[in-house]
């Protein structure tokens, strides 16, 4: 799926606590390259809708205000960072650039401004700018604070082994839902959650979180139906990303893999609902899946359809 110039790299993705220290950028970014297609309308209905929420969750036990994956509740854990390969820092460059020049097209033609997030790939911890210190424990995650993504790559390698969910795309997805949360971030959605949140029972704050990761989800899935309408050939760009079906596969499974029931069953505790913070297998495959389908931001804002519980509710 992912096709990059060897060598490529952001000037948005930085590297530490890897041999050869910080990777800094040398490319450049081409706003809206790959992106097009999408219903622009669809953001514009997505922007003004008040009652949406977005990233900057309070992961109160942790003493953050970061918005991560789920991995958090899984167990999963980090080995030492072996070197990284180009080939990676190359593959992982080209889908940041990729997600981010798609909703800075979409944000362009509903006349608003996309500020730019960055990726740190780290090792183990990492400090942030404004979420604090954050372990690997948590997996990915989005710091508002920073408009930052951060992940450390034993995440994919535990991903993979643990919860059979391997490929470029089950890492492509990870990424776009991550950006997904800095879209709902800009857009003002994140303080409008915060806000719901406040001085309600542990359940409802929940309630609210799962409808979040399901729009992120559906967001990510904006991005990937913008890379499934592409030829599969480079055409003398510098880099450009692609789905086949095999592609969409891997990120369908992923994002079942990181169901909080699927969750809880690997860690061997009792599938509770109404402790979930992030949607079930179910749900989160099929809200990633609409976003493909449709390729539509508007379809995203039914997670916050309020008729609907948020342990139910689907596309």
């Amino acid at each position: 799926m992912v096709k990059a110039r060897d060598g490529y790299r952001s000037r948005n993705v930085r590297v530490t606590g890897a041999t050869g220290g910080s990777t800094g950028a040398t490319s450049r970014r081409r706003a809206g390259a790959g992106a097009g297609g999408v219903s622009l309308i669809g953001i514009l209905v997505f922007v003004a809708i008040s009652f949406l929420g977005g990233g900057g969750v309070d992961l109160g036990s942790l003493g953050l205000d970061a918005t991560s994956l789920g991995a958090g509740s899984s167990g999963l854990t980090s080995t030492d960072l072996p070197d990284l390969s180009d080939e990676d820092l190359s593959e992982w460059s080209a889908v940041f650039d990729d997600v981010q020049n798609t909703w800075i097209t979409i944000f362009d033609s509903a006349g608003l401004e996309y500020e730019d997030s960055i990726l740190t790939i780290f090792n183990g911890s990492t400090a942030t700018g404004g979420c604090g210190n954050v372990p690997a424990q948590v997996g990915p995650f989005y710091c508002p604070a920073d408009n930052g993504v951060y992940f450390d790559p034993g995440f994919f390698r535990e991903l993979a082994a643990r919860f059979d969910a391997p490929g470029d795309f089950a890492i492509a997805y990870v990424i776009a839902h991550e950006i997904g949360h800095h879209v709902q971030n800009l857009t003002g959605v994140s303080d409008q959650v915060r806000a719901q949140q406040q001085g309600q029972s542990q359940a409802v704050q929940n309630a609210l979180l799962v409808r979040l990761e399901l729009q992120a989800d559906c967001l990510a899935g904006i991005w990937a139906f913008q890379a499934s309408q592409r030829p599969p050939t480079l055409n003398g760009n510098d880099n450009l990303l692609y789905l086949e079906v095999g592609d969409i596969a891997e990120g369908l499974q992923a994002a079942a893999a990181v169901g909080d029931d699927n969750i809880q069953e690997q860690a061997g505790v009792a599938i509770t609902p109404h402790t979930w913070t992030h949607g079930s297998a179910e749900q989160r495959e099929a809200w990633l899946r609409a976003g493909l389908e449709s390729g539509n931001p508007s379809v995203c804002s039914a997670t916050f359809n309020e008729d609907v519980p948020a342990t139910e509710i689907m596309p």
